[in-house]
């Protein structure tokens, strides 16, 4: 079935962790043998040739680069500049994996239906197909000013999330406290004016609630779990859940372990002792469905690159080409073909349809 994952770290893989997505999973893993800089390493999950396999025909992929001020311990850049130039970094890969045939922007709705189009057609015997990617921000602390907003739209940039972990320049994020900055509130102006998509992803609670009085534009969560199974700030709770609900927002499923079972120990912790599978995924999925009354309100943003790998994913997926088991799981939980549908890509283009109308 064709999929859509709507949170991969793309650029951030190839550019900080080295690896050539052109290449098989298993080729990446092999010269990763012996590294141990990151927990990640020889365990990765993601690939160009493994989303293809899988039918993940369309990604929300980012950039990231967050600004550290000097009392923050959070890896960073020590600049807004610098990590602006990072973001940029990532932008030229994405435009040589464009010259590669390997992705396509998608920017507005007559691109969108092209490539669905053209992932519908038979595949010819000496071609393949590119990936579409819509592009988007993972914390907004590399746009130096709320003015640099609009030269990042007219590159491409059509979501934002704008805080990440810790305090951000303009929004608190993950583990943070705090209401929304006067720069959070002039960006999420220019946001809703250049009709970008807000992902509220990451944003804490005070933040949360702010931006969502603020912002009256299209409004998802791209990679986000269930605080009512996992007990953390990272996870939406049923009100926060709710209320994106009532706002027509679709919240992707993020398939790190430590989101999807409770008392997950970073670097102790197995899949396999944890119980955490594709079925514990659905656990999430369910529950938003079963908040909503409907399956319309639920996607798939795996994160499978953010980070982690093999180590911390569901012990049933060994890459993102196993995604395409969730339509079977679904099944034998009752879910209907149209919903199932709906949650492996329809969700998604019905939101990006009417967002970019």
């Amino acid at each position: 079935m064709f999929t859509i994952d709507a949170h991969l770290d793309l650029a951030m893989n190839a550019l900080e962790w080295n690896r050539d997505l052109q290449q098989p999973v298993t080729a990446i893993r092999e010269r990763e043998q012996g590294k141990t800089d990151l927990p990640d390493r020889a365990k990765g999950t993601v690939s160009f040739p493994e989303l293809r396999r899988g039918n993940v025909g369309l990604v929300v992929a980012t950039q990231i680069a967050r600004y550290v001020a000097p009392d923050n311990s959070l890896p960073g850049w020590h600049s807004p500049e610098q990590a602006w130039a990072q973001t940029q970094g990532q932008l030229a890969w994405y435009r040589a994996m464009e010259e590669a045939g390997e992705l396509v922007s998608i920017t507005d709705l007559a691109g969108l239906e092209n490539h669905l189009q053209n992932w519908a057609l038979p595949d010819s015997s000496d071609s393949k197909k590119p990936i579409g990617y819509i592009l988007s921000l993972e914390g907004a602390d590399s746009l130096v000013t709320v003015g640099h907003l609009e030269r990042a739209w007219q590159r491409g940039l059509r979501a934002v999330g704008p805080a990440h972990y810790g305090p951000g320049r303009y929004a608190n994020g993950t583990d943070a406290t705090g209401h929304l900055q006067a720069p959070g509130k002039d960006l999420l102006r220019e946001m809703e004016r250049l009709n970008i998509i807000l992902d509220a992803t990451h944003l804490c609670d005070d933040a949360f609630w702010d931006a969502l009085d603020v912002f009256y534009g299209p409004v998802w969560a791209s990679h986000n779990n269930c605080r009512s199974l996992v007990n953390h700030n990272r996870q939406f709770s049923d009100e926060q859940l709710k209320e994106l609900i009532s706002r027509g927002a679709v919240i992707g499923a993020a398939f790190d372990a430590w989101m999807l079972v409770p008392n997950w120990q970073r670097g102790q912790s197995t899949p396999q002792e944890m119980h955490c599978s594709l079925e514990t995924v659905l656990d999430h999925l369910d529950h938003i469905c079963q908040l909503a009354g409907n399956a319309k309100h639920v996607g798939i943003g795996s994160d499978l690159d953010g980070a982690f790998g093999r180590e911390q994913s569901p012990y049933d997926l060994d890459t993102i080409a196993d995604l395409n088991k969730i339509p079977d799981l679904l099944a034998k939980r009752g879910y209907l073909p149209e919903d199932i549908q709906n949650i492996m890509h329809g969700n998604w283009l019905r939101f990006l349809r009417k967002a970019w109308a």
